[in-house]
């Protein structure tokens, strides 16, 4: 369900994406930050041409899309062609947590009493520079 609307999200793998390249298929879809957008209609309207974004058919274009440096009415419009977003195990924009490693050595006890721990590789590295 998203927040905004009360709906449920409809979600898309990378490989499902992957197919609507414009060549292929004739739709053009590309995901930005996550989110997938059928810019079909909108190739003959883009100011730089539709081969930009075909050039992204089907990809993820969100490092082009920034680094190109579109401005906020870009990304409003860009709003417009949303159709679905990727399925979470799939999405670049949510760094994935690693596993909290309880591994240690126990050195001494720090000054509120609680034991302070370093792993084994700092402790040999702190043995060969001492």
């Amino acid at each position: 369900m998203t927040e905004e609307t009360g709906q449920e999200v409809k979600l898309f793998t990378l490989a499902e994406v992957k197919i609507h390249n414009g060549k292929d298929d004739p739709a053009t879809w590309i995901i930005y930050k996550d989110i997938v957008y059928d810019v079909t209609s909108y190739l003959d309207d883009h100011p730089g041409g539709g081969d930009l974004i075909t050039e992204f058919a089907g990809l993820d274009c969100t490092k082009g899309f920034d680094d190109f440096g579109h401005s906020s009415d870009a990304k409003k419009q860009l709003k417009a062609f949303k159709i679905r977003e990727i399925v979470e195990e799939e999405r670049r924009g949510k760094a994935k947590k690693k596993p909290e490693v309880k591994s240690g050595v126990t050195v001494k006890d720090a000054p509120d009493g609680k034991p302070q721990t370093r792993s084994c590789i700092s402790i040999v590295t702190c043995g060969l520079c001492g």
